[in-house]
């Protein structure tokens, strides 16, 4: 049986370069692409039919790697899916669409090759997309139902299929200009706020709360899916409860013990640590 062909999808280059390394040295899986995007993940899975897809939670934009696992609950040529995940809060849910692992990340090598192990055992039931050969002739046409076709490729044609693929959906996209404001679930009612009005966001456990000049919202997003979709605007990581809006910033101040604090615009004035690790990126960015 050939390699199963597989995706890597996730935000991180690191997370990725760091999963195609350690599968590498092995001939179970073939590594055939790297996205970002999980919109773009279901299209290249439709045209190039995976065995195996590496996936996070979040993304910045389209679906979440949880809608796409359930995307793909519906495919006849289903792939083993490895969630990777900071933590065991989306295990069981995983796991009941069907996962083959559930990564927390960064793994030790023997957690790894137990997924290798998990990739084998799933390989040995894992029924690959018959070539066009095999489909059967009804007098009219060949016959394959609603199923994707599945071209039948060399390797190197398919890693050249692959990149004419990839260019021609990065061609095609035609992009939405992002809306810069945050979505908030309020009493059933969703609150759109603006990035401009968000003084500093707060984690707290598995969420963060959004503050803003006159109120506070809880927000399902953890601090650090926020912390990715509001640098590109003006907002600065300060410490690893808080992450706030450097246009609101109006004084930084130095405490004893070589500990620093930042004050913020508004009627009331709020205060907030800064880590020292952090202090020395905060002052580049504002030019201290």
């Amino acid at each position: 049986m050939p390699s199963l062909k597989t995706l890597i999808l996730h935000m991180d280059a690191e997370v990725r370069s760091t999963i195609r390394k350690s599968l590498s040295g092995e001939k179970i899986v073939r590594v055939l692409g790297e996205t970002v995007n999980a919109d773009e993940a279901l299209e290249l899975h439709k045209a190039v039919g995976y065995g195996i897809i590496f996936l996070g939670l979040e993304y910045e934009e389209g679906i979440s790697g949880i809608e796409l696992a359930q995307a793909l609950g519906s495919s006849k040529h289903k792939p083993g899916l490895i969630f990777i995940a900071e933590d065991e809060t989306k295990a069981y849910l995983a796991f009941e669409l069907g996962a083959v692992d559930y990564l927390i990340w960064p793994p030790d090598e023997d957690r790894m090759a137990k997924t290798i192990e998990r990739i084998l055992r799933f390989k040995s039931h894992f029924r690959e997309v018959p070539e066009p050969s095999d489909w059967k002739d009804s007098g009219s046409g060949v016959e394959i139902g609603e199923e994707t076709l599945q071209l039948s490729l060399g390797e190197d044609e398919q890693d050249r299929f692959l990149s004419a693929l990839k260019n021609a959906w990065d061609f095609s996209q035609t992009r939405q200009p992002e809306i810069e404001k945050l979505p908030v679930n309020q009493d059933g009612r969703m609150i759109l706020i603006p990035y401009t009005q968000i003084i500093f966001v707060e984690a707290y456990e598995d969420y963060s709360y959004v503050h803003t000049a006159n109120q506070k919202f809880l927000t399902s997003h953890r601090l650090k899916n926020l912390e990715e979709r509001l640098e590109p605007h003006s907002f600065f990581r300060v410490h690893r409860k808080y992450l706030v809006n450097l246009e609101m910033v109006t004084e930084i101040a130095s405490l004893p013990g070589s500990n620093f604090m930042l004050r913020t615009a508004g009627r009331t004035r709020i205060e907030l640590p800064i880590s020292r690790r952090r202090i020395g990126k905060l002052k580049q960015i504002l030019g201290m």
